[in-house]
């Protein structure tokens, strides 16, 4: 038996560890996936003023710190009772939207892409591993083309969101009561002209990219299966009323009808985390954040946030899954195929939303902030579903928590012993040749995980060998 430790993998956010056991026949037989950093905001937060969380939230990410600020207000408007007005709803749905769209095109083509494409002999291509590289010398160059296009691109959808939302990342616009932007004619047009050209982007390259990869490594649509089960928390209000693009719901086996999601029945676990035993199994609305370190038996920095006790994968295709736009299948590929068609229909929903914004019409409502109450917001980052809690004392935080998306998908074993979802994908997966275990990788970057790795290899006599990926 051997054990591969991908720790850290480069080509994600942040910091990750995966360790796998290998039988005879190279056979992933046990995983483990660590979160190796501590993040400590909900402590940060502890004694702030209420409206400082939309700010200091969004420093958890500079990928999708959009998310954070608007799961942030939405906390403290649920607390305050506050309604925002459509301009603000609206300018929201653009700015995350953009983030949206940006994180998409970063994932696809400057994370996940140099796990299949071979690129020119030179940085950012090399050093790589000598694999299955399937494609021909003249679909690797028009890859590597659209690779370099893509920089560009998400550098424009940078620049759409900073129109409304003044800068990008951490924006200040994104406000409890709604956005601190006045709409202008100008803006709206030049939010347009860039969304086209978007638009353009993501239906003639993006799209046909993920299709044509996809058909070259079609094995990879039974790859990454996981635990078939898809949880959302539902994103992008179209109305005053609430209703959303991206619908709130949960599916269990893959199947097709679509559950309610209640979020008092979602609990954090900690037996396997470096935090309290004692603060295991807690809701959020009542979750504490008490690091213990060293642990026995500990192997991550992550909690495991369960379901009414289950485990659920979180994202792009459980947003299109739940909402019934993609229901093909669960594996890697299909995990880039439904974010790059999320991409679509979100790209052309803004297209819509901005002729909606109203010139003069009111954009805020200030909250009224009471000294004491207790608030959730729940949205959609792009990696998945995304809440914050928070109670409020004497007014200021008592108590903040935040359960993010890879906490769902890179969660380490919960209190039952039950593997979260990127551990129960790589399971089963044959490795080719475990110093090169890009098969591993594929699968995690499938998840598109805020977090961080690279590669070690524990070879069966002992020997630890190191690689860059």
């Amino acid at each position: 038996m051997a054990t591969v430790i991908v720790d850290p993998t480069t080509r994600l956010e942040g910091h990750l560890g995966i360790e796998v056991e290998l039988d005879a026949t190279n056979k992933v037989t046990n995983a483990k996936c660590s979160g190796t950093l501590y993040r400590g905001v909900e402590t940060i937060l502890k004694n702030r003023k209420p409206r400082d969380a939309q700010l200091i939230t969004q420093r958890i990410c500079g990928v999708c710190p959009i998310s954070h600020g608007i799961a942030a207000s939405l906390c403290l408007e649920n607390a305050c009772g506050t309604v925002i007005p459509d301009n603000g709803r609206i300018m929201r749905n653009l700015i995350q939207g953009s983030n949206y769209i940006h994180s998409h095109i970063i994932h696809f083509y400057h994370l996940a892409a140099l796990d299949y494409v071979k690129g020119p002999d030179m940085p950012p291509w090399t050093p790589r591993y000598n694999v299955d590289y399937r494609l021909t010398d003249a679909q690797n160059a028009t890859y590597v083309q659209h690779y370099r296009d893509a920089i560009t691109l998400r550098r424009k959808a940078h620049e759409m969101a900073a129109i409304f939302g003044g800068k990008l990342p951490h924006s200040p616009a994104v406000v409890a009561g709604g956005c601190s932007e006045n709409p202008e004619s100008g803006a709206i047009s030049l939010f347009q002209t860039y969304l086209n050209e978007l638009i353009s982007f993501i239906e003639n390259v993006y799209i046909p990219d993920v299709v044509n990869l996809a058909t070259v490594y079609n094995d990879y649509y039974t790859k990454g299966v996981g635990c078939k089960n898809l949880l959302s928390y539902g994103v992008f209000d179209i109305d005053a009323a609430g209703n959303k693009l991206l619908g709130r719901g949960r599916v269990v086996n893959a199947g097709t009808t679509v559950n309610p999601v209640d979020p008092n029945l979602i609990q954090e676990f900690v037996k396997y985390s470096y935090y309290s035993d004692a603060d295991s199994g807690l809701n959020p609305s009542s979750g504490a954040t008490n690091p213990v370190y060293p642990k026995t038996g500990a192997y991550s920095w992550l909690k495991a946030p369960r379901y009414n006790g289950v485990v659920y994968e979180v994202g792009p295709l459980a947003r299109m899954w739940v909402n019934g736009d993609y229901r093909s299948g669960i594996s890697v590929m299909d995990r880039h195929a439904a974010r790059a068609l999320e991409a679509k229909k979100l790209a052309n929903a803004m297209n819509t939303w901005v002729t909606q914004l109203v010139v003069g019409n009111p954009y805020y409502a200030k909250p009224l902030i009471p000294s004491s109450s207790t608030g959730m917001g729940l949205t959609e980052a792009p990696r998945g579903a995304l809440g914050h809690w928070e109670t409020i004392s004497a007014s200021v935080i008592y108590n903040y928590q935040c359960v993010v998306p890879t906490t769902w998908n890179a969660s380490p074993m919960d209190d039952m012993s039950q593997r979260g979802p990127i551990e129960q994908a790589l399971m089963g997966t044959t490795v080719s040749d475990p110093n090169q275990p890009i098969e591993l990788l594929r699968i995690i970057h499938s998840f598109d995980p805020c977090i961080a790795c690279a590669v070690h290899l524990i070879k069966p006599n002992g020997e630890v060998t190191k690689f860059i990926v």
